[in-house]
């Protein structure tokens, strides 16, 4: 029984991933694990990329109006300065983050803090994008969480842009991005290659 205990009073470092496409409750997981941390009275400190202002400047917020206080950075490298002597971090977003943020991820799990990430494994063409794909390679866990499909109800494979744009950031919701399953996507990039 005291090694159970004991176990739980050293808790080692360690990297979960929470990756999908949008609308798929990344960020409500993300939330969800976060106030777990915070009722069992754990320092806790959440990090966004400040560009991403879409429900609120400063708070990190679903697509269901979940809501927790974060502190909005323009680099991964601030992670590490203003982590301070949190034992759990999280960061939302992480696909708009440096590709730094892996060595940052790393040092924090080295040095016994849970890191906890959202983010979505791909953009809007089906390209990995950003520092997830790493991420998920040098995680403890990692978390794919699906979408519904729009058109046929299959689990959603990417978030596909419903407007002409080719900007790899560009921030938006449901009147921006619907969640396709592969098939449905590739029909609907088909049809998109043969207009004119």
């Amino acid at each position: 029984m005291m090694e159970y205990l004991q176990g739980e009073s050293h808790r080692p470092g360690r990297i979960e991933v929470v990756c999908g496409s949008m609308f798929s409750g990344k960020t409500e997981e993300l939330i969800r694990r976060l106030k777990r941390a915070k009722f069992a009275k754990q320092r806790v400190e959440i990090f966004k990329p400040s560009l991403d202002t879409r429900y609120s400047d400063v708070d990190v917020v679903s697509h269901d109006q979940n809501a927790i206080p974060s502190t909005p950075i323009d680099s991964s490298s601030s992670i590490l300065l203003l982590a301070g002597d949190n034992e759990v971090i999280g960061i939302d977003e992480a696909q708009f983050l440096d590709e730094g943020l892996v060595d940052v991820c790393n040092q924090l799990a080295n040095r016994g803090v849970r890191v906890i990430i959202a983010g979505l494994d791909m953009d809007f063409r089906g390209i990995p994008f950003g520092p997830m794909p790493a991420l998920c390679a040098i995680a403890d866990e990692v978390t794919k969480v699906h979408a519904i499909c729009v058109k046929c109800g299959s689990l959603a494979y990417l978030s596909h842009r419903l407007i002409k744009n080719d900007k790899r950031v560009l921030l938006g919701e449901t009147g921006e991005y619907e969640p396709l399953c592969r098939e449905c996507y590739r029909k609907a990039v088909e049809e998109e290659n043969s207009q004119p």
